[in-house]
């Protein structure tokens, strides 16, 4: 009997995911628990088994698409349904003209296509059931499309030469995330910070226990804007940005507050890891209450972050070098960087965020971030 596998709730308010990975092929034996499928959320990526063992009867979503929750994208086991479908596609095939094929094909919904193609279908008054398909996997191209109208809507004459990427997996998410954080009427505050009191080599896990200890200090930033109420979070539960091959990741780093550095930088150095080799857990990347962010060598003298919506604000440590400076009526060389902190404007006001920033730099240069 056919068991239909629908894209499960991944938790935390999830309606989609996108099809990042098929790990199983048409026709392919599989036994219980096997890695069946990767699915992208604006989480993470999770790799889901196979709840069933049997024949990969019928794969329903490409790589590429994204599925609501609930969707059925792979049929496993006996399939006499499909094996009807094509049984029948084939035999009008081999019993007609080849321009009669395309009446066997599958309807358009069930056309291997990614969205941008069945968009631009849908523009150009293309049906896809009818368009012969010249991708890998008999994946329907833009080519395809295009030549399925008479090159309708071409451009290529108008526009440069180059290649063409669908925004998929983790550059989709950020670029939905930078849409919702340019939402935001954010105001950024910098200042020097000495960091000769800072042992760089745990610059990060210092800066995460320095802020944690301010925003206890300043709430108005360990917050969130929901509808006409601002929340106020009782923990402190801070997000790092890093860089990975793939895009940019969030992950969050636990109990700032009532952590040792050494506990911190721990954790950090996991989060980081992880991160890189893309095993991060869905719960490691949610529930992040305020962020930090340092590019280290590739930091500039200042950036202007966004913040990563639904937080309220976002502290950025910039390149720290050696730079002259005036102590004591003295010129002496410190490691100096700047500070930053950008916040959103309809939370809290610009003094209250130069405050923050104040005591953050104050607790680093003394050496007790705590």
């Amino acid at each position: 009997m056919a068991y239909e596998f629908k894209l499960p709730d991944l938790g935390e308010g999830l309606t989609e995911g996108e099809i990042a990975r098929w790990l199983v092929t048409e026709g392919q034996e599989i036994a219980e628990d096997d890695p069946l499928v990767e699915i992208q959320t604006d989480k993470t990526t999770v790799e889901i088994p196979s709840p069933a063992a049997g024949v990969v009867a019928r794969i329903l979503a490409q790589e590429g698409d994204v599925v609501p929750v609930g969707n059925v994208i792979v049929v496993i086991g006996a399939d006499d349904g499909a094996e009807a479908i094509v049984g029948a596609a084939e035999a009008q095939a081999a019993s007609k003209p080849s321009d009669t094929v395309s009446r066997a094909r599958p309807p358009a919904d069930r056309v291997r296509v990614t969205p941008l193609v069945r968009r631009l279908a849908h523009e150009l008054g293309v049906d896809l059931a009818g368009v012969s398909p010249s991708g890998p996997g008999g994946r329907v191209t833009e080519t395809d499309v295009r030549a399925a109208a008479g090159g309708a809507g071409d451009t290529a004459s108008l526009a440069p030469s180059g290649r063409r990427e669908p925004l998929r997996g983790v550059r989709r998410l950020i670029a939905e995330h930078m849409t919702k954080a340019q939402s935001i009427p954010a105001v950024t505050w910098v200042e020097e910070c000495d960091f000769g009191n800072v042992p760089l080599e745990r610059l990060v896990p210092t800066v995460l226990k320095a802020a944690a200890a301010s925003l206890q200090e300043f709430p108005e930033l360990n917050a969130r804007l929901e509808g006409d109420a601002i929340v106020y979070l009782d923990r402190y539960d801070l997000g790092i940005a890093i860089d990975t091959e793939q895009g940019l990741v969030v992950p969050v780093v636990r109990d700032c507050d009532s952590r040792s550095v050494d506990e911190l930088d721990e954790d950090v150095r996991r989060l980081a890891d992880s991160a890189r080799a893309g095993t991060l857990k869905p719960e490691e990347l949610r529930g992040s209450t305020f962020s930090v962010t340092s590019a280290g060598k590739l930091a500039g003298l200042l950036v202007t972050p966004l913040i990563n919506h639904p937080e309220v604000a976002i502290l950025g440590v910039h390149r720290i070098a050696e730079r002259a400076v005036v102590r004591e009526g003295e010129v002496v060389v410190r490691p100096v960087g700047n500070v930053s902190v950008t916040f959103d404007h309809r939370v809290l006001d610009g003094k209250r965020a130069a405050e923050f920033g104040l005591d953050v730099i104050e607790r680093l240069e003394r050496g007790e971030p705590g």
